[in-house]
């Protein structure tokens, strides 16, 4: 479980810097390439930080598809050029909320800061 709180911690991070990154917006995100970087990479390391998620946690937090965010990251290490930013901003405007509120959630209930 102390493993859990770290990761746990990390991604809550990572999803605060992402909706830091894209608070102007859709169109000031595709106008801008360091952002869709910075998007990018820190979706990077919230993915890979998912894959170090005890199973217990994720069983417990099962409404979270944790195989496609492991899949996400797979795509972007290993297909870059396959990197849609359309797909990026769907990913930030439609799944990134709700794996706040879960990730919210884990926080609270592991006593994590």
């Amino acid at each position: 479980m102390k493993d859990d709180r770290v990761y746990v911690q990390y991604i809550a991070e990572r999803i605060a810097r992402i909706e830091r990154y894209t608070a102007a917006g859709e169109h000031a995100f595709y106008e801008d390439e360091k952002t869709q970087d910075a998007v990018l990479r820190n979706l990077q390391t919230l993915a890979e930080s998912t894959q170090r998620l005890s199973e217990e946690i994720k069983q417990q937090y099962a409404v979270i598809d944790w195989r496609s965010i492991s899949g996400f990251r797979n795509v972007v290490v290993h297909d870059y050029l396959g990197i849609d930013p359309r797909q990026i901003w769907r990913i930030v405007a439609d799944d990134l909320p709700i794996l706040k509120q879960v990730i919210h959630r884990m926080r609270r209930d592991l006593g994590a800061s």
